[in-house]
This record gives structure tokens, C-alpha cells and sequence, in this order.
């Protein structure tokens, strides 16, 4: 059965991850600064860490590093600072996720679920058994199938759902998603991104599988 840590100075929020996380099945240690919880996942055991940024003795930004120095386990950070530079230095830093406070516990429960599959660590009792991927990439001719039908993709558009696809629940920068996009390295504005992605969710058959991240950019998340 997966392992989750959550690192949580408030005793409250702590509580309330802690019994939705329980309720989907998984085990859960707990720690409330920031050393503590490096000590916990360095000693093993864990498999997922639910991790606040602004914690006592070391934040979330300096766990997250150190972690990164022996170990590739989940992290999602919960955070409420939604500066961008904010959620660019949690992503450098190493975490794998962000969800800003105020948040919903069931979407906290269904990340962590997505990248509890993502690492392997998804125990058969804790969930169905993901359905396997109504999309596939066709490389050589430059199409992403759903269930087998083409969808009516630009070159451009396929490079960029293509590498989403590939990387589900990772973040994407504007600017990381513009490189692939225009690779001649034109000088376009970042926002052109957001035209891309317009365009993109109109030809999905399900619209919500490409989410925005506020003040970063864009993930692709596969159906549940």
C-alpha cells in the first residue's frame, strides 16, 4: 500500500489531508517542518510527499532540493503564494506538482493518484486499474489518434499536444511549449501559446484533458 507523507505545519490542514488520504486507501506519516521531513524520506518508507512551502526550519523550496539530491519520489507542494516566480522556483526546485490553498481535497486525492500511477506505486486496491490511453502519437505521420481517429491537428498543434501527451501532469511553460512549437526560434510572444492551446481544446474530444496552470502555462492530464 502506497506511503504518503504529508508535510504540513498546520495541524488542521494536516488532519484534513490526512483522513481523505486514508479514505482513498493509502498510509500516512506525517511531519511539520521541513527537516524532519527530509530526515523521513531520506530513511525510506515514503512514496508520494504532499508538501507545504512555507514551513518552520527548512520551507518547501529547500526540502524539495535536498530531496532531489538522493531521491525522485512524487512532490506535490501546496502552497499559497500564486506569484509566478513563486511556482517557477517550486518547479526548478524539483516539485513535481503544485495545488494552491484554498484547495479541494479531492482534487489533492486525484493527483496524488495520477502520480502515484505515473511512479508505479499505485497499489491494485487503492483505485480501478487505469484504463490504458485513448490517445496514441503517430510520429511518422505526424497525427495523435483518439480511439483511433485522427483529429484535425496543424503541424504545429501536433508538436505541441504530441509533447504534452507524452509527459502527462508534467507543467509546461509558455515558453517551454513555444520551443516546441516554433523551433526556427522566432521572436513571438509567449501568449501565442495561449492561441495554440484554443485551438488545440476545440479539436479535443475532451476538452478538460489539457488544463491551465495559473501564471505558469499548461499540462495534459489523461481521463481517470
Amino acid at each position: 500500500m502506497p506511503t504518503i507523507l504529508i508535510v504540513e505545519d498546520d495541524t488542521k490542514i494536516a488532519a484534513l489531508l490526512a483522513d481523505y488520504m486514508n479514505a482513498a486507501g493509502w498510509q500516512i506519516r506525517l511531519a511539520a517542518d521541513g527537516r524532519s521531513a527530509v530526515d523521513t524520506i531520506r530513511n525510506g518508507g515514503v512514496d508520494l510527499v504532499l508538501l507545504d512551502l512555507m514551513l518552520p526550519e527548512l520551507d518547501g523550496i529547500g526540502v524539495c532540493r535536498e530531496v532531489r539530491a538522493f531521491s525522485q519520489l512524487p512532490i506535490i507542494m501546496l502552497t499559497a503564494r500564486v506569484d509566478e516566480i513563486d511556482r517557477l522556483l517550486g518547479l526548478d526546485s524539483g516539485a513535481d506538482d503544485y495545488v494552491c490553498k484554498p484547495f479541494s481535497p479531492r482534487e489533492v486525492v486525484a493527483r496524488v493518484r495520477v502520480h502515484l500511477r505515473r511512479s508505479g506505486a499505485t497499489a491494485a486496491a487503492t483505485a480501478p486499474t487505469a484504463p490504458a490511453s485513448p490517445f496514441q502519437i503517430d510520429r511518422a505521420g505526424m497525427r495523435v489518434l483518439h480511439k483511433g481517429a485522427a483529429l484535425a491537428l496543424t503541424p504545429l498543434e501536433f508538436r505541441l499536444l504530441a509533447e504534452l501527451i507524452d509527459n502527462p501532469s508534467r507543467v509546461y511553460t509558455r515558453q517551454q511549449l513555444l520551443d516546441f512549437a516554433h523551433q526556427d526560434q522566432r521572436d513571438i510572444s509567449d501568449r501565442t501559446v495561449d492561441s495554440h492551446i484554443k485551438n488545440i481544446r476545440r479539436k479535443l474530444p475532451d476538452a478538460e484533458c489539457l488544463q491551465s496552470v495559473y501564471g505558469v502555462g499548461y499540462r495534459f492530464e489523461l481521463p481517470l
